[in-house]
């Protein structure tokens, strides 16, 4: 397969959330099929769903990968147990790593287990502030509509605070 670019989010918070973060980009780089790695900066950001749980530390990774959607989500999923994500899990709970795929390549896909584009990206500033960063001309596949309009017409009015730089792997 030709490479296409994908966009993951993660997010992370529970335990050393710097550290998650860290170690689920390096669990990425280290596929053969997964290349040119970029993260943006990470992202503090009080929880959306369920309001009595610690902040998250979120943050967008850029790659290029030859793997096909599914065997990439295979990949997040291996990368999540790995990092000590429980399989049984509630929805909008703690967790020490959550990764999202957001984008692959110009692919549209809607089925139970995965769904591309992420259908609630245009509605969470922690995914958007972030992919603004690497990325904030990119086109929705198929639209004219840029990561930058989909920020500027968010709903979501939670706090997302650049974390300290120093504290960054």
């Amino acid at each position: 397969m030709k490479p296409v670019t994908a966009y993951l989010s993660l997010g992370s918070n529970v335990g050393d959330r710097d550290s998650n973060l860290a170690q689920a980009t390096m669990a990425l780089s280290i596929n053969f099929n997964i290349s040119d790695i970029e993260s943006s900066t990470y992202y503090e950001t009080e929880p959306l769903y369920k309001l009595d749980q610690p902040p998250f530390l979120n943050a967008v990774v850029k790659c290029s990968t030859t793997l096909k959607p599914f065997d990439l989500l295979d990949v997040t999923k291996q990368i999540e147990k790995m990092l000590g994500r429980s399989e049984k899990r509630e929805k909008n709970s703690p967790r020490i790593i959550d990764i999202d795929i957001l984008f692959h390549g110009d692919a549209f896909i809607e089925t139970d287990e995965l769904m591309i584009p992420h259908p609630m990206l245009g509605m969470r500033k922690f995914v958007l502030i972030p992919f603004a960063e690497l990325a904030p001309d990119f086109k929705i596949p198929h639209s004219k509509i840029t990561i930058n309009d989909l920020l500027d017409h968010c709903i979501d009015t939670s706090t997302v605070t650049r974390h300290p730089i120093e504290t960054q792997a």
